[in-house]
């Protein structure tokens, strides 16, 4: 079989390197940066059975020449699903660093492991040495995906440098490794029905070349189910020592977004309870951003998790036990809520070619915690505003918080605000108050 493209047979195949031009080429228009080497370099898998492109396994398959090739309709269907995202550029999420949780990066079934190289590439010393030499030469892509000209370094004075990406980014790389792990455990599955041929055991056996035509697991439909609360009321201490707990929640769909698949468990820091499985875009947009264990920024993605998708997130939250039976949320949360709805009528304004706007960074700190009630207090504050540096709007004790949240939940959702704790379905209105999107939050310095 011809190791270059047929003319005129769009099934042919192309060896690594012509596939990786035509995706350079194919991706060149594209709001999602491409580079070479995205077939042939690490971390590619070319030579065990597969490549990652965009959101997309694609199988490789041996020529007669002994050498691997993979499908040219494959790699133009990547290339096709690639040209149609759209990146909002100010729509960012956090990827590192983060401290690492008890049991993180254990499960090795993920090739890709995306934020784990993102971090071996920007952090630790010496490491930007070895990254600017490598990059001279060949950039570290991520399923064919230029990750340097969109990641953003942000330092903040007395906090820690971080990185962010692109949320439409973010996702497509989750939605490649959960492919990957798919792929790998299907071809794993095949392997034991069959003869070992020395492949090792980490990885998939490599397709032969009659293997095209029977079909592979990328072409099988992969049917994500829903969470319907099978974990409810479990802790998450208990849950996250079972063994086989990660192929399980690759099995859910999001319970948040509800489209990409789930990885990972999010519950409730302060009192235990699992939420629900949440992909991972899902779960570092619903994470308080922390300047300092007891100081977060209030950043721009609140205006979803308390305006737009309000009660997506206020019924996720209240998945845990404990917050539901309260009716309160953690206390992060509450203090990012108390600055940016409870406090919004204090906050200062200009002037802007659309009325006005908010100005500077909010930020909200706290004394004690939600374990003494009496004695926690919130600080709500703007940074950087021209009106007053550090000018504090608010102090408002931790019970104060708790009664106003309570009272804005009965008037957001109602159906929510009945279903926690006991004796709220008296006084609560027919209609909930509607929800208006914030449209003048296009910048992240706005919050």
């Amino acid at each position: 079989m011809s190791e270059h493209v047929v003319p005129g047979h769009s099934d042919g195949l192309v060896t690594l390197e012509s596939a990786d031009a035509l995706w350079v080429d194919l991706t060149a228009g594209g709001a999602v940066p491409t580079g070479s080497g995205a077939c042939a370099l690490s971390p590619a898998h070319a030579r065990v059975g597969y490549v990652l492109l965009g959101s997309r396994v694609v199988p490789t398959v041996r020529t007669a020449g002994g050498l691997c090739g993979v499908a040219e309709i494959e790699v133009r269907r990547a290339a096709a699903d690639l040209n149609a995202v759209v990146i909002e550029q100010w729509d960012l999420i956090r990827v590192g660093p983060f401290r690492r949780m008890p049991g993180q990066q254990r499960d090795t079934r993920a090739l890709l492991r995306w934020r784990q190289r993102i971090s071996e590439e920007v952090q630790g010393p010496g490491t930007r040495s070895r990254v600017v030499q490598r990059e001279s030469r060949w950039p570290l892509l991520l399923a064919g995906i230029d990750w340097h000209q969109l990641l953003v370094e942000q330092t903040r004075e007395g906090a820690q440098r971080t990185w962010w990406l692109p949320r439409a980014v973010v996702r497509l790389l989750d939605a490649a490794e959960h492919a990957e792990t798919r792929w790998v455990q299907a071809a794993r599955n095949r392997q034991v029905t069959t003869t070992a041929t020395g492949t090792p055991a980490d990885l998939p056996q490599p397709r032969p070349a009659n293997a095209r035509k029977t079909g592979s697991p990328k072409t099988q439909p992969v049917s994500l189910r829903p969470y319907t609360r099978e974990l409810e009321g479990q802790l998450y201490s208990v849950l996250s020592r079972k063994s086989g707990m990660s192929r399980t929640i690759a099995g859910w769909a999001c319970a948040v977004c509800r489209t990409a698949p789930a990885t990972v468990l999010d519950h409730c820091h302060e009192h235990g309870y699992v939420r629900a499985p949440v992909c991972q875009s899902c779960n570092t947009q619903e994470r308080p951003d922390h300047l300092y264990s007891n100081d977060i920024r209030v950043a721009d993605r609140y205006t979803r998790l308390f305006h737009t998708d309000v009660h997506d997130w206020l019924r996720h939250w209240h998945r845990c036990t404990g917050c539901r039976a309260r009716t309160t949320l953690p206390l992060p949360h509450l203090a990012a809520w108390t600055a940016y709805i409870a406090c919004q009528p204090q906050r200062p304004t200009h002037r802007a070619s659309r009325g006005r706007r908010p100005c500077g960074i909010l930020r909200v700190s706290w004394t004690g915690s939600q374990n003494t009630p009496r004695s926690c207090l919130l600080t709500v504050t703007v940074d950087a505003c021209p009106s007053g540096e550090h000018r504090v709007l608010a102090r408002i004790p931790y019970r104060n918080a708790i009664e106003q949240f309570r009272g804005w939940l009965t008037e957001t959702a109602p159906a929510l605000a009945a279903a926690a704790g006991p004796d709220r379905l008296d006084g609560l209105p027919a209609h909930p108050r509607p929800v208006i999107a914030d449209t003048a939050g296009d910048g992240l310095e706005l919050f």
